[in-house]
Parts: structure tokens; sequence; C-alpha cells
């Protein structure tokens, strides 16, 4: 496992990467490369009362958050991660068991290869009949490898819906 997950039953929200980028995976903490806009997000959408560290990585379940990676065996930028390493069936576990309000996945290709859709829209996703009782919603990656095409209102409109629900 490159990265642990920091999971409890309950949460409002889960974020679920695809991998630990290359950075992430050496410091042992998620999205931890000065790029990456994650931790940004969280408190700009009000999902955190300030902004965290990636080093703080471990504190997320204070604020009803987790996170977790399709890939748990590999690291490293999207193309490069081997097929096998993806492992949805391994999501869907983690997810029955801890019972989130919303599994939020942090890029459209992590939403795409977990739900085995070759099409996926940033925002509120149909629901799963794996997951009756929980809200699915793709988001934007905020690496900044996907920059020129971020757009954070998903984020934003997912926090809202979130705050509302609790």
């Amino acid at each position: 496992m490159i990265l642990p997950d920091f999971l409890a039953p309950g949460l409002d929200i889960i974020f679920c990467g695809t991998a630990a980028g290359r950075i992430s995976a050496q410091r042992g903490h998620y999205y931890a490369n000065p790029g990456n806009r994650f931790w940004s997000f969280l408190a700009e959408t009000g999902l955190t009362p300030q902004k965290l560290r990636p080093c703080e990585d471990n504190q997320i379940n204070r604020f009803a958050l987790g996170l977790t990676d399709l890939a748990k065996t590999a690291f490293g930028q999207d193309a490069m991660i081997p097929q096998q390493a993806w492992d949805a069936p391994g999501l869907w576990l983690k997810i029955v068991a801890q019972a989130p309000r919303t599994l939020a996945f942090t890029s459209l290709t992590a939403a795409r290869l977990a739900l085995g859709r070759p099409l996926v829209k940033a925002g509120q996703l149909d629901p799963n009949p794996l997951l009756p009782n929980v809200d699915l919603w793709a988001l934007p990656s905020p690496s900044g490898l996907a920059r020129s095409h971020f757009s954070a209102e998903p984020w934003h409109n997912m926090a809202i819906w979130v705050k509302a629900a609790r």
C-alpha cells in the first residue's frame, strides 16, 4: 500500500483519487505536490476551517472527510499505472463498509475507472445500485497537470450539497 486509507464510518465525504502521485508517494502524504490544489479547495469550499498541509492528512477524519485511492499498489501519473492496479471492487467494499454520505472522485479518470464508464462529466452522478445510499460526485482533478481544463464550480457545488445535508 503506497498511502494508507484515512476512513471512518459515517463520514460526510470520502475523496477517492486515482493513485498517489510520485511526490505524494515519496513524501507519504496525499496530494503532497505543491502544485496540487486539493487542500486549498477543501478550505476554500468550507469543508475544512483552514487549509491543511499534506502532512496533516491523518487529521482529515476530524472534519468528517476521508481519503483513499483507486490504485493502492502503484503510484505515478495515471497513464503509467498498470491496469491490474485499478481496484474498483476493493473501493466498493470500503465504501459499503464505511457508509459515507458522499463518495467524491477527485478526477474524472478516477470516476470513469471506478464506475466502468467511458465518459463521466464533472458534477453529481447518477446513483449506483451498489451504493444506494451514497451520493456520487466526479470532480475535476486539482492536480497541477490538469490546470488547463480545471473548474472549481463542481467542488463548490458538492460542498454546498454536503453542507446542506448535514
